[in-house]
């Protein structure tokens, strides 16, 4: 990995190029919105705690030999920042979205995923006393009445037989999410996109990995299709973890944060087709539920 690359596109950013911008936004609503069907394949040979710890482990490997780097005074002076980042931004998040996927479809996983702004506002104003407008407090309460007619819809799904659980797991990794962009709003500010990450990964990747290896990962790799799983597992740290977070930073700073917010609305969308493409149940109604949701998020996002 050469981060020179990431260096050109930020100068292709600064020159205006449009396409740039957009290429990068789609490819992460393509990635994001993928790494819930990735998550379900790691889930058929490893437990929901190894796809978890994996994709976390893989991730820091990924990016340790590039993090020497960026280990300056600078940097480890916002260590706490970075921490935060990490705990709540990656490492919680990542075990109870697995955790979810054994109770619920990968689709849904991924429409109630689109919470995250509403928990970014909510964090805002009742834990660093942010502004809100009314219109936001609305979408608040947009966001929670689709919520819970998913929740409703999910119930009637034979095959979800605790869509309760699967929900609230996933409502705690979006509030995760939320206090994690607060504390980068707070804490990381001016710091390196890049340089945040791989902090951040540098604390939470050690202590994953050696969670990993207390667990019978290294028997499970001698079953049918460990390697196959052990593969989607990959792709989903290294493009859904390490690549996509870096980028999404860079695209925050470069285009603004409500322009790369906004790949939030497509993330469910992708998740929902590759949840149809394996055969799960995707009515009109849970679109119109994400609709709802997705309404909500747009007026959370007005400026």
């Amino acid at each position: 990995m050469n981060y020179g690359v990431w260096n050109g596109y930020l100068c292709a950013m600064k020159s205006g190029s449009v396409v740039l911008k957009w290429t990068i936004f789609i490819a992460l609503a393509l990635t994001w919105g993928s790494s819930f069907i990735l998550m379900k394949r790691g889930l058929e040979v490893y437990s929901s705690e190894q796809v978890a710890a994996l994709r976390i482990f893989i991730a820091f490997l990924f990016l340790a030999p590039f993090g020497w780097k960026y280990i300056n005074k600078l940097l480890l002076r916002s260590w706490q920042g970075a921490v935060g980042m990490g705990v709540f931004g990656n490492l919680i998040p990542a075990f109870l979205f697995t955790k979810a996927e054994t109770v619920i479809t990968s689709a849904l996983t991924g429409m109630l995923n689109s919470l995250t702004p509403l928990f970014t506002l909510v964090v805002g104003l009742f834990i660093f006393r942010t502004r809100v407008n009314w219109w936001q407090v609305f979408g608040v309460v947009l966001g929670i009445i689709g919520t819970i007619a998913l929740l409703q819809i999910g119930d009637k799904d034979e095959r979800n037989t605790d869509v309760v659980l699967g929900t609230i797991l996933v409502i705690a990794a979006t509030l995760c999410y939320g206090i994690s962009v607060n504390i980068i709003k707070i804490k990381l500010d001016g710091v390196n996109a890049v340089a945040a990450t791989v902090l951040a990964m540098y604390i939470i990747g050690p202590v994953a990995g050696i969670y990993l290896f207390t667990t019978d990962f290294i028997a499970r790799l001698s079953l049918p299709g460990a390697y196959e799983s052990l593969g989607f597992i990959a792709i989903l740290a290294i493009f859904g973890t390490a690549l996509s977070v870096i980028v999404f930073n860079i695209l925050i700073r470069e285009s603004g944060a409500l322009f790369a917010s906004s790949v939030t609305y497509l993330i469910p969308i992708v998740a929902m087709g590759w949840g149809l493409l394996d055969h799960e149940i995707v009515t009109w109604m849970h679109a119109v539920c994400i609709a709802v949701i997705l309404g909500g998020v747009w007026l959370v996002n007005k400026k």
